[in-house]
């Protein structure tokens, strides 16, 4: 019994001790390294290669907190347990401000990753079989994003004015008579198997060994794409001489080479 107390009493402490690393806020002095929470790909390899090239010579400091998921980097953002953000696009931040009560300031775009339809049954769209399943992102976003990739392609058509969170409530007419299957974002690769097709976020697309450009049935364009990943922050911030640096770094020539080079166009520098 003595023994099963103290690791119950060692698991509190571990627990707090997690707890409390969790709640520390980030500095907002000049010379302290930038917090920036980002995914994993192709975020955080983007912004690596800046660390270990680049921000040393403009003197800058970065600190890189990855996480796996579209909810953790704002919701450490909110908390200051980070500075800065780089993983979503205006209107996925725009929901989040609805849902959350929490202002956010977009400082600038930096890249694309095209959202593409994938499938492991079909060859092309015109191929979809009626009463198709598709799997879809579920955050309102993307979830708007994608039905406006398959309107765009002709698989269905949108209302007149139908938001950029649209939902199948939003859907005109639906010729196939396809049936959508919402899932977390970093689900969507795995349910190729189980579906005819899937709506895949470039970031997920590209962790699961797929190329956009390549593999998608379709995928979208960069040039007057509203959906291009930047810095994000708290309004307060926006100004802070540190995420301007950044900024102007991921913007720069070195870092278009790199994204280049690396991605092979499966993912786009932002066309501003």
């Amino acid at each position: 019994m003595l023994r099963k107390i103290t690791i119950a009493l060692a698991s509190v402490g571990l627990l707090a001790g997690l707890t409390a690393c969790g709640s520390s806020e980030a500095s907002n002095d000049a010379d302290a390294p930038l917090k920036v929470a980002v995914n994993p790909v192709p975020h955080g390899d983007i912004l690596k290669y800046v660390k270990d090239n680049l921000a040393s010579k403009a003197g800058l400091k970065l600190d890189i907190v990855t996480f796996d998921d579209y909810v953790q980097p704002n919701n450490a953002l909110k908390q200051k347990q980070v500075t800065a953000n780089y993983f979503q696009h205006v209107p996925f931040m725009q929901e989040f401000e609805k849902s959350s009560g929490t202002k956010l300031a977009f400082v600038a775009p930096v890249h694309l990753e095209p959202l593409g339809v994938y499938s492991k049954k079909v060859k092309s769209l015109q191929a979809v079989p009626q009463g198709a399943t598709v799997a879809v992102p579920n955050d309102p976003a993307n979830e708007g994003r994608s039905l406006k990739l398959l309107a765009d392609n002709g698989v269905l058509t949108l209302k007149p004015n139908a938001p950029t969170s649209a939902t199948e409530r939003d859907i005109a007419s639906n010729p196939k008579g396809l049936k959508f299957k919402p899932l977390k974002a970093a689900q969507l690769p795995r349910s190729l198997d189980d579906v005819d097709l899937s709506v895949i976020n470039g970031n997920y697309a590209i962790e699961a060994g797929l190329a956009p450009n390549k593999d998608a049935l379709v995928a979208e364009k960069a040039e007057g794409n509203p959906y291009a990943n930047g810095i994000v922050t708290l309004p307060e911030n926006k100004d802070d001489p540190r995420v301007k640096k950044l900024v102007e770094l991921l913007r720069g020539p070195e870092v278009k080479k790199f994204v280049e080079d690396k991605y092979k166009g499966s993912v786009l520098i932002a066309i501003s």
